[in-house]
């Protein structure tokens, strides 16, 4: 098995929720995004939208990785859910391990058992190790323990269903326009060096910044991504009035 980094968030996300938050699993489209765009536990931090989470979780069904729960019981939307542990032979706690595993990358013992505390229950970190143990003895090995490298105290373990892929760059509207750097020599007459900086309405009403180089201030893209966040926040109340029949 060699999962696509995209297909490792999914099904790692859906593995969690599954764990940690059982009365809200399995999870609509909207909120398998927004578990997959967690900036909290996961590594690395990824801006999927949702028409890739959806082409992933339905690749991953074609091949018995995930399942489709159609509208029931006052529910108005589909939902998805996981096939990890049936297809690979996980009981809870190996699942544990290896969502975790999936959704943060390599991981010392202790770490996994800390960040594993509200899915299974182990008694020491003897006992996640005995579990990873089991895990790397299987044909095809589903983890592996890392050599220790120069100035770390802890081996670590390495999941080996695929791999988790770089960091997506920050949307357009995220990154700050850096300003135009000043020419070399005097400043011409009339002219300060502590420009001030003008306001204008940007095209939608809000206050865009623009100093007198035209450069764009840095505000402005971080109002744009609190918008961005809240009407993602906006599309998850929804989703959960739908849910409560509200």
């Amino acid at each position: 098995m060699e999962l696509a980094p995209e297909e490792m968030r999914v099904l790692g996300c859906l593995a969690e929720k599954q764990l940690t938050t059982p009365a809200q699993y399995p999870l609509t489209l909207n909120a398998l995004t927004l578990a997959c765009n967690q900036t909290t536990s996961r590594d690395p931090v990824v801006h999927y939208d949702e028409r890739l989470v959806e082409q992933t979780v339905t690749r991953a069904k074609t091949d018995g990785l995930a399942r489709f729960f159609h509208p029931s019981h006052g529910r108005s939307a589909l939902r998805f859910g996981h096939a990890l542990d049936e297809a690979l032979g996980l009981d809870t706690r190996q699942l544990a391990l290896v969502t975790v595993l999936m959704l943060r990358g390599p991981q010392t013992l202790a770490e996994l058992r800390t960040r594993t505390q509200r899915m299974a229950e182990f008694a020491d970190t003897r006992d996640v190790e005995s579990d990873l143990e089991g895990l790397a003895r299987r044909e095809p090995p589903l983890v592996r323990r890392l050599l220790r490298q120069p100035g770390q105290k802890e081996e670590r373990y390495l999941q080996l269903l695929g791999t988790p892929g770089e960091q997506t760059p920050d949307p357009p509207s995220a990154r700050p326009v850096p300003s135009p750097s000043l020419p070399a020599g005097p400043l011409p007459a009339g002219r300060s060096e502590d420009r001030a900086t003008s306001w204008e309405p940007s095209a939608d009403g809000s206050p865009a910044g623009h100093d007198s180089r035209g450069g764009a201030d840095p505000l402005s893209a971080e109002v744009a991504d609190l918008r961005a966040e809240v009407t993602a926040l906006r599309r998850h109340v929804d989703d959960l009035r739908s849910q409560l029949g509200l």
